[in-house]
This record gives C-alpha cells, sequence and structure tokens, in this order.
C-alpha cells in the first residue's frame, strides 16, 4: 500500500501525524508513505519532500511575494505524487496549496483517488468552491459537524464528518474539582486570548488593555494571556502598556490549565474559541481586519456568525464584536456580565453543555480513525 500526504502549514502537520499511525493500525503488509509534512509528521517516521515552511504561507500580500517559490513547490510536489503513484493522495487542509496540487495530479493521474482532509469554508465564503472541488476530490473529510450537510446543499464532492481533532484531547480542557471550584472564587481567572498571528495581536492588544482597564470596579480578577511563542516578546511589549497587570505564560500546558481554571475568556475569533467552548467557558469572542479584508468579507461571507461554536450550535450564544463593534465599551460591557453571573452567563452554559453531543462520533470513535478507514476505503473504491 502507497499513501502520499501533502499537507501546508502546522495544523496540516498536525493532522497528517495523528492519521499515519492510525493508518498503520489498519494495513495489513508495508506501507510507503510520501509526500509533505511537517515536524510532527517527521516524528511519525515521515520523510517530506521539502521543509513544510516553504509553503506555510497565509494572507495575500506573502502568497504574492513568495509566488515563485510556491509555484515550483507545486510542481514538485505534484511530479512526486505522478511519479510514485500511490493507492491514494490524501491533500490536508490549507485549500491555497493543496487543492493547486490535486488539481493538477488528477489532470495527469486521473484514476488516482484523491481525499481532501478538512473541508475549505465553503459554507462561508466562496461557496461555489464545493461543485468546483467534485472535479479532483473523492471524498472530503469534514472536521465540523454540518459540514456534510453544506457539501450536499452545494453540490460538492462526497463528506463526512469524522470528528474534530480537540475532541480527542477533552481532557486536557476539562476541569477538576479544584479547578471548577477556582471558576467559582474570586479573584477569577480571565483568559485574555489576542490570537496566534501577529496582525491579529497588533490589532487586538490595545482594544483589550482597555476593556480590562474597564473592569477595574467590577468582580476582582486576574487576566492570564497564553502567548505563542514566537510572538511572546511582541506581546510583553504592547501588554506593558496595559493599567491592568497581566500574567503572561507559554506553552500548549499552560494554556489547557488556565482553561480549566478561567470564569470567562475575551478571544479572537478563531479555533481558541472552539477550545473554550469545550472547556466551558464562556466568552466574549472580538476581531478586527484591514479595510481591505473588510471591504472583501463585506461581499463574501456568508454566515451569521464567525464564531465557530456558534456555528455548531446554530445560533449565536457567544457574543461577537467585529471591526467598529469591537470597542473597549461593548467587550467590557459583555464580559462584565459573564464575571458576574446571571441570565448572561447561564445562557452560556446551557448552550455549551449542547456541544458535546454535537460533536461526538456516534461510536465514540477517535477522528483519526475514522478518517484513516474512508482513506482506505476511498483508495480500495469503496469510500467515494
Amino acid at each position: 500500500m502507497k499513501i502520499w500526504l501533502v499537507a501546508g502549514e502546522d495544523s496540516g502537520d498536525q493532522l497528517g501525524a495523528k492519521l499515519i499511525p492510525a493508518l498503520r493500525a489498519r494495513v495489513s503488509g508495508p506501507l510507503t508513505l510520501g509526500g509533505v509534512g511537517g515536524e510532527a509528521m517527521a516524528a511519525q517516521g515521515f520523510a517530506s519532500l521539502f521543509p513544510l515552511d516553504d509553503v506555510a504561507v497565509m494572507g495575500y500580500l506573502p502568497v504574492l511575494a513568495r509566488a515563485r517559490t510556491l509555484l515550483r513547490r507545486i510542481r514538485e510536489t505534484v511530479d512526486d505524487v505522478v511519479a510514485a503513484q500511490p493507492d491514494v493522495l490524501v491533500i490536508i487542509d490549507s485549500p491555497g496549496f493543496t487543492h493547486a496540487v490535486a488539481s493538477r495530479v488528477r489532470k495527469r493521474l486521473p484514476s488516482l483517488p484523491i481525499v481532501d482532509y478538512v473541508s475549505p469554508s465553503v459554507w462561508a465564503w466562496r461557496p461555489w468552491r464545493a461543485k468546483s472541488m467534485r472535479a479532483f476530490i473523492d471524498h472530503v473529510l469534514a472536521l465540523l459537524p454540518f459540514e456534510p450537510d453544506a457539501h450536499r446543499r452545494l453540490g460538492g464532492p462526497a463528506c463526512s464528518y469524522v470528528g474534530h481533532p480537540l475532541i480527542e484531547r477533552l481532557d486536557a480542557f476539562r476541569p477538576g474539582p479544584e479547578e471548577a471550584r477556582a471558576r467559582e472564587s474570586t479573584p477569577y481567572t480571565l483568559a485574555v486570548l489576542p490570537g496566534s498571528r501577529r496582525s491579529e495581536i497588533d490589532r487586538l492588544m490595545p482594544v483589550f488593555g482597555e476593556t480590562l482597564a474597564r473592569l477595574k470596579g467590577g468582580p476582582a480578577f486576574e487576566a492570564v494571556l497564553p502567548a505563542v511563542t514566537r510572538h511572546r516578546a511582541r506581546i510583553e511589549a504592547l501588554a506593558s502598556a496595559w493599567a491592568v497587570p497581566v500574567r503572561i505564560v507559554s506553552g500548549e500546558e499552560a494554556k489547557h490549565a488556565l482553561f480549566r481554571r478561567a470564569r470567562a475568556a475575551l478571544a479572537a475569533s478563531g479555533t481558541v474559541t472552539l477550545e473554550l467552548a469545550l472547556a466551558g467557558v464562556p466568552m466574549v469572542v472580538a476581531y478586527r481586519v484591514s479595510r481591505v479584508e473588510e471591504f472583501i468579507g463585506r461581499r463574501l461571507i456568508q454566515v451569521p456568525t464567525i464564531v465557530l461554536p456558534n456555528l455548531i450550535l446554530g445560533e449565536n450564544a457567544m457574543p461577537e464584536f467585529i471591526q467598529a463593534d469591537c470597542t473597549a465599551e461593548n467587550l467590557a460591557g459583555a464580559l462584565a456580565s459573564l464575571l458576574v453571573g446571571g441570565p448572561a452567563r447561564d445562557a452560556q452554559g446551557a448552550a455549551l453543555a449542547r456541544l458535546d453531543d454535537l460533536m461526538r462520533l456516534p461510536d465514540g470513535a477517535a477522528p483519526s480513525e475514522r478518517a484513516a478507514e474512508i482513506v482506505l476505503a476511498t483508495a480500495s473504491g469503496a469510500g467515494g
């Protein structure tokens, strides 16, 4: 059995690293792997065609600046897949890179099964991509439970919900008895999460600082900020101007420990909102983008919320403040009600309690296990 995996950034590398042992456990006889991955996949014995950093680029301007390198790496990846003639190609997230590879491979190897692990956000913007994917994708492995219905509605490829990788790590988020008591004791722990990208941090840190200053007259709290290591110096510099002190921590373990004790959170929109939701932490969500991105987004985004837990729940349970609404006054007002307690906090708690049932796979399987089953079924011609 030959399986080629092509990831395009760190998130895909993490998914690939869990998929590899799940595939090995289900393949009888030798399994040959190849393609593109990062450090996590390398730890599973995977040899990448080139360093993942060569293609892990996000944003319009960075992509344009590295267009020549990206195009060369796309060609090299396609040539490698064609030369290997694998039983199945699995592209993982990063559609800007991986879809360019898959569409070119389909032209040269029309009968090669291709699986897309992580659906693009066709339900949110550029919905016509779903139908166009049918030309080069045989099966989509969705991380969010509403995505199979979205692909059916939009005419996309076959799509199966395999579970979000976060549900494999629920124990890391759920508080023990002592941590649950800490959530109810002052000074409350307030998680502050300004994002993982430099642009997010620069736009949100000032307004987050002003928000905390406005909360000073309410219940006593300690602000704790889990910083992405590569941006910690920048975060520390921006936080030094805040009127309220903040304790900055680093690393996944420290972040999870914070979530288990946090009374509430002030967070940038992103995957972290789903982590907080699974930890049962009520939150207020904020986001700001450039004027160019706002102009494009207003014309292309087709969902009533950008908060992942809200999309899964089918209701705007977590308040979000975007662009002009992202002010210290708005954020502080919403956060204060979560810290003090009452109807707003109770309503969020009730909504968050529904997430487990919505995200859990019916048979309790792990996401990587279900993904491996569908990859192998597609390789054999039974998974379309």
